[in-house]
């Protein structure tokens, strides 16, 4: 369900910016200039080995679920061939929060590349609920795992566009677990909204449907609604292992949080400013903006994340 704040402000808002919440939005207009004050709220966050299982919702190419397959290879990637500054480097921002609350015998969190799922017949339509996201998301391993569902352009999901352009939460697991009555595991859902919403859901790689009308930026990989994705899905994953249940790292109230990355919209390099991305890198052969070097090549564009150490948004650039 979405925010009061980002119901009521939805017409009234400057410029396209980030917002992840824990069962709201990956994406939206936002204008949230704040003293940011994050707690920790003593529930657990996700460690030891935990696999990344994609669930592929409708029509996706090929090339553009190597797009976001590679990113999820790329976040635990530590091959010296791989430039500075990179994907791994930007995940293990999220440390931090880890850090903070070793007293507790936290392992470390570890990610890797797990199942992918094709659905492309739309089994369950074209027109999906939270609840069938849901279903959609235990088709996924569901111990040690995160599942992410991933839908096509084509496909429309509640809320999708007007009020977000993701979400993550969590479910009660339906698969037997020895030892481990009631255990719940956490899912993410991210949209491609290259034809639905690009001006809200993929900036800055389209121009914001609000707000100073700059000229878009080049997206890395030549795919603005897949690119736009991997930045949703970046964030929502910040969001996913500090506060999976709801009883993490946030700050705000319970059911509209912002998180380690929805804390710090629209930022993604130094100097960022609302209608502004901030100093980034660009590709001499391409003109493609980004931050993020990740494996065969690859580059991103990934959000600036909330350093709890120094209570500041913090980029790679």
């Amino acid at each position: 369900m979405a925010s009061n704040f980002s119901a009521r402000s939805l017409f009234v808002l400057l410029v396209v910016l980030s917002l992840t919440n824990f069962n709201s939005a990956a994406r939206l207009l936002a204008d949230t200039q704040q003293t940011l004050l994050f707690k920790y709220h003593n529930g657990p966050l996700l460690t030891g080995k935990i696999s990344i299982n994609l669930i592929w919702y409708g029509n996706f190419k090929p090339s553009q679920r190597a797009i976001v397959s590679d990113f999820i290879t790329s976040l635990s990637s530590v091959k010296p061939t791989i430039a500075q500054p990179s994907v791994s480097t930007w995940w293990k921002a999220t440390e931090k929060y880890y850090h903070l609350i070793k007293s507790k015998k936290t392992s470390d969190l570890g990610l890797s590349l797990g199942t992918q799922i094709v659905d492309e017949s739309y089994s369950l339509g074209k027109s999906l609920s939270n609840k069938q996201i849901i279903e959609l998301a235990s088709m996924g391993g569901q111990k040690d795992a995160i599942n992410v569902v991933l839908t096509s352009g084509d496909v429309a999901v509640d809320g999708f566009c007007s009020s977000r352009c993701g979400t993550h939460g969590s479910s009660v697991s339906t698969q037997k677990m020895m030892n481990r009555k009631n255990s719940k595991f956490a899912y993410i859902w991210v949209g491609n909204s290259e034809t639905q919403c690009p001006g809200q859901c993929a900036w800055p790689f389209h121009q914001p449907i609000y707000g100073p009308q700059g000229s878009p930026l080049v997206a890395p990989n030549n795919d603005v609604g897949v690119d736009g994705m991997v930045i949703n899905l970046a964030s929502l994953l910040a969001g996913t292992v500090t506060n999976p249940f709801g009883n993490g790292y946030y700050q705000g109230p319970k059911e509209a949080p912002l998180e380690a990355a929805s804390a710090c919209p629209g930022v993604y390099g130094k100097g960022a400013y609302p209608g502004y991305a901030g100093d980034l890198l660009v590709d001499s052969g391409t003109g493609a903006s980004y931050n993020a070097h990740g494996i065969d090549g690859r580059k991103y564009l990934l959000p600036a994340l909330f350093d709890p150490s120094t209570s500041t948004c913090s980029t790679l650039v």
